[in-house]
């Protein structure tokens, strides 16, 4: 009997078949993982200029914001002389300006995603402004990845 409770004791401490993957099962969860990925990673990588697009808008809505923001303190938007850049640092030309904020209205001006100055004209051809990325062909018009990207109308 002494001799039966030491083989269970041994076999309990030893490793069984029960503990971890067996082969056969990592065989299985990499090629449920390939699978996934397979299905997955050609939709997300074939879609840079979608998300180009998508950061672009946003850098839109920010910079018409920041723009908004200088005409309630100022009175007008900057000049398209003036550009972007007064958002960022105080303007030395163009009209004087009634209220500056300690740290601009924007940290820095934020190029479009493919590396370009956004577009910026005031007064606008609509009155307000008009501030738009070329797109990724960096030209007027285009279709598609090559269409003009353009802010919310002020």
């Amino acid at each position: 009997m002494a001799r039966l409770s030491r083989h269970i004791r041994a076999r309990r401490r030893s490793p069984s078949s029960e503990d971890g993957l067996t082969l056969v099962e990592m065989i299985v969860v990499l090629a449920i993982i390939a699978l996934v990925a397979a299905l997955i990673v050609p939709n997300v990588i074939g879609r840079p200029d979608e998300a180009r697009a998508t950061v672009a808008e946003a850098d839109l809505r920010t910079v018409s914001a920041a723009l908004r923001l200088y005409r309630l303190d100022n009175g007008d938007y900057p000049t398209t002389a003036q550009g972007l850049a007064a958002l960022a640092e105080k303007p030395t030309t163009g009209p004087a300006l009634r209220s500056w904020p300690e740290d601009g209205y924007l940290a820095e001006v934020p190029r479009d995603p493919w590396d370009r100055p956004y577009v910026y004209r005031s007064p606008g051809r609509a009155g307000g402004f008009d501030l738009f990325s070329l797109g990724k062909d960096g030209q007027p018009g285009g279709e598609g990845v090559d269409a003009d990207i353009g802010a919310p109308k002020s």
